[in-house]
């Protein structure tokens, strides 16, 4: 890739030493589009982001950080996108807004607006690394960007360097194959970024990737989860906080590296999780206030059990708040008056229904809950008496997920 052609060390030392003091929010995953069990969930998504912009209203917040994946496709649709640039337009009023791509996103189509955008202090980020335009449109914005970093600055004239990297691959940055590993081009890639630098400059690394140690949950894409494209958290660069996306639970991996987790739980196996947006003070001596905001428009997804119809209905009543997945643990088949009266409870989504007769004998029940990998990974050894090789498991796993 032409940006990666050269490679830099190190920055300048012309930065100032001052008290900085900026205020940031983090963010990431919303999959604008996605929907649960075939079920649209547009108002869902408009409220939560609704809610994004009144946190950063009612935080004060100077700049928010969007850590890739805001839509859930590479072609989302018209009614998606158009939650997304009002959602946008509604939260820029208050702060600046930097988004990256991440690997649901077309990068391509995520940008194709970027000179309407930047002009509401709106900057997206793809994989051809294109600089910001750098004028000032409101109390927070770009004053320098070259590819693949920016510095933003505020009316107090305090800045922050921020080294962005969206979801990386040889294709999205148009490289050929070469010798190199996944992680030596994962330090060449960071290192770009970082090339502009100033010593003493509070800075962030914006990115959306699977860092070493993070728990994914079932909605994560399992091909990018199989381990070769894990990245050591030594190939971090040196900076005050790490925002990254791509993994939906919200943690912490140590020395500021978090996960804002998404901004909606998104499959039942995150029922329970809490979803919130990260807020803090960058400061000359680093993270300052940090909390975690929640999110309470999102709905509360739950998973229940019952013994019979009767009990199942009474859980689902008493959760009537709630996107329910119900298991119905039973001695004999459901009869259909029975079924359509489940069915008639707007708030099951997703029924399941265990006969001890089936559970006995069927192989169905054996595989339940097991991922694409397993399933693929058990057959092979069965069929072949050895291990999958990881190259037919991964052309498997992308002929059966989605980008």
């Amino acid at each position: 890739m032409q940006p990666f052609a050269k490679r830099w060390r190190g920055g300048s030392n012309r930065a100032r030493l001052r008290n900085y003091n900026m205020k940031i929010a983090h963010t990431s995953d919303w999959h604008i589009g996605k929907k649960l069990m075939g079920r649209d969930r547009g108002e869902e998504f408009k409220r939560v982001l609704e809610e994004i912009g009144d946190i950063c209203r009612r935080e004060q917040v100077e700049l928010l950080l969007v850590a890739g994946d805001v839509f859930d496709t590479y072609t989302p649709s018209a009614e998606a996108e158009e939650i997304f640039y009002s959602s946008v337009r509604n939260i820029a009023k208050s702060c600046a807004v930097l988004i990256i791509s991440g690997n649901h996103d077309d990068y391509v189509r995520l940008t194709a607006a970027q000179s309407l955008s930047e002009e509401l202090n709106i900057y997206t980020v793809g994989n051809n690394l294109k600089p910001l335009d750098c004028k000032k449109r409101g109390a927070c914005y770009p004053v320098k960007s070259e590819g693949g970093y920016a510095i933003f600055e505020n009316t107090a004239g305090e800045r922050l360097y921020i080294n962005m990297l969206p979801y990386p691959n040889e294709a999205r940055f148009k490289e050929g194959k070469s010798d190199e590993s996944f992680a030596e081009k994962m330090a060449r890639w960071i290192e770009y970024g970082e090339r502009g630098r100033e010593e003493g400059m509070p800075s962030v690394f914006l990115s959306h990737i699977f860092a070493a140690g993070g728990k994914a949950s079932d909605s994560e894409r399992e091909i990018d989860l199989g381990g070769a494209r894990v990245v050591g958290l030594n190939l971090f660069p040196k900076c005050d906080y790490s925002a990254l996306g791509h993994l939906h639970r919200r943690q912490n991996l140590g020395n500021n590296i978090y996960y804002s987790g998404a901004i909606m739980r998104f499959t039942f196996d995150e029922a329970g999780q809490e979803k919130s947006v990260n807020v803090f003070d960058i400061t000359s001596d680093g993270v300052q206030n940090f909390k975690s905001v929640p999110l309470t428009s999102c709905a509360r997804l739950v998973r229940l059990q019952a013994n019979s119809v009767d009990g199942a209905l009474k859980l689902l009543k008493d959760n009537g708040d709630a996107i329910a997945e119900l298991t119905l643990n039973l001695t004999e088949p459901l009869s259909p008056s029975e079924i359509s009266t489940l069915h008639s409870c707007e708030n099951l989504y997703s029924l399941h229904m265990a006969v001890d007769a089936q559970i006995s004998a069927g192989e169905v029940a054996r595989n339940a809950g097991k991922s694409s990998s397993q399933l693929f990974t058990e057959y092979y050894r069965q069929r072949f008496g050895a291990e999958a090789p990881a190259d037919l498991l991964e052309l498997f796993l992308s002929l059966t997920e989605d980008e």
